[in-house]
């Protein structure tokens, strides 16, 4: 157990010190099982696991889901959704802000990665926001904010870590996300309702989409209408499983890009290689993750803990709320992926022993982690939205992201407090 909590501390400091978490977590979690165990264990363990991950059917569909949102990304499709959603909404005060979080949605929805809904509409948004004076406040914020809804709203790459790293079932935890993501699009919305009325300034109105426009602009959806009905409908009516359904995913991005005449062999190229660096990143990362559950395990530290926190008397809702607030405090000084690979694998069975439900727990702590992709000083959200838009000042987005923080803390109380929300719509395939 002292073996596990020296690691436990190194991964930990390692993560702040801003050491590859792939490279952190390996090396520590092979020092720690050498160590507590047997170094000839830890040493065949290594390429054991990364063997077991590597043929995992179900992590098979990491790269599935990279790649679609790499095609609708570099062929220009997502700027067709912001621009239906916009042709809609715009000519209210706000309506390019409202425009834009549909568009993030929208793209989540068939992305699955934060990052990559935050970067894509800081292209697409940013520009026509400046044009009509939008302050950098709103602006920036809605794309940052809107960009976290691409790891909760299925599919989700980091529900499919979660998946594997607590043995959850990934299509349950698909269909658990539908209804509190829509939720956090109606509570992102009425912030910005709120801002645009406190501060008309902020959000100026747009122009009227006459019907017709609206009309032609409503064709630019059928891709993500295409796609998302493919993945949730297909795992709603049971037909495949979340791999099949991002393998039939990436071939249709595949053929809808080619049908638009927008995938050129030099794209193509470009996606493939991107999709390619992306994977091994994040599977690099896994692998670690999975080395450290197994030592957290072996040391006896899981044990451990869980005997603490009986200890302790916390129990029920009272150590969830605990659980939340550790996730929020770490948040705010560490990437949101390092929090999920670290800590989840310690705290589920913690959870299980109180007999709550895992999918309603990865659930609540995917919205914890992304309240933690936008609160300062790490909401890695923000620093990806600097790199895209240098000229917004770092103080400026964090300011813009206010509204947005304390409405996702609302929410989070709200998925607390009444865990139909999540599981009610599984409940009605079960």
């Amino acid at each position: 157990m002292i073996v596990g909590s020296i690691a436990m501390f190194a991964a930990i400091l390692l993560a702040f010190l801003r050491v590859p978490l792939a490279f952190a977590l390996l090396a520590v979690s092979t020092a720690g099982i050498g160590f507590a165990i047997n170094w000839n264990i830890a040493f065949q363990l290594l390429p054991l696991t990364i063997s077991e991950a590597v043929l995992s059917y179900d992590l098979a569909v990491v790269p599935m889901f990279i790649l679609i949102g790499n095609v609708i990304s570099r062929t220009g499709i997502a700027h067709d959704l912001f621009r239906a959603a916009y042709a809609f909404v715009g000519h209210v005060r706000g309506g390019l802000a409202l425009s834009t979080m549909v568009a993030c949605s929208g793209f989540s929805a068939v992305c699955g990665s934060s990052y990559a809904t935050a970067a894509t509409m800081a292209k697409v948004a940013y520009p026509s926001m400046k044009k009509y004076k939008y302050s950098d406040e709103l602006a920036s914020g809605t794309i940052a904010a809107g960009g976290t809804l691409g790891i909760l709203i299925p599919p989700s790459i980091i529900m499919v870590v979660y998946g594997i790293l607590t043995q959850t079932n990934i299509g349950a935890l698909f269909i658990a996300g539908v209804v509190p993501g829509l939720l956090g699009l109606a509570l992102y919305m009425l912030a910005i309702r709120l801002v645009a009325a406190r501060r008309p300034e902020h959000a100026p109105q747009g122009d009227r989409t006459p019907w017709r426009e609206r009309i032609v602009a409503l064709s630019g959806i059928w891709p993500f209408m295409l796609l998302f009905g493919l993945i949730i409908g297909g795992l709603y009516a049971k037909l495949f499983t979340p791999t099949e359904a991002a393998g039939m995913g990436a071939g249709l991005a595949i053929l809808v890009a080619t049908l638009h005449g927008r995938l050129c062999w030099k794209v193509l190229r470009a996606v493939i290689i991107d999709t390619a660096y992306t994977s091994i990143s994040l599977y690099t990362v896994l692998f670690g993750a999975l080395m450290l559950s197994k030592l957290l395990t072996l040391s006896g530290l899981a044990g451990g803990i869980l005997a603490f926190v009986q200890s302790t008397g916390l129990e029920g809702y009272a150590l969830i709320f605990a659980i939340m607030l550790v996730f929020l405090v770490l948040g705010c000084v560490m990437d949101s992926m390092a929090i999920i690979l670290i800590f989840v694998p310690l705290f589920a069975p913690i959870v299980v022993a109180q007999g709550f439900d895992l999918v309603w727990f990865g659930i609540i702590v995917i919205v914890v982690t992304e309240i933690a992709l936008i609160t300062p000083p790490v909401g890695m959200n923000v620093f990806v939205l600097k790199a895209v838009l240098p000229d917004v000042p770092v103080f400026r987005i964090f300011k813009g992201l206010i509204p947005f923080v304390t409405i996702d803390v609302v929410r989070l109380a709200l998925l607390i407090a009444f865990p139909g929300i999540t599981l009610w719509l599984g409940s009605t395939i079960g």
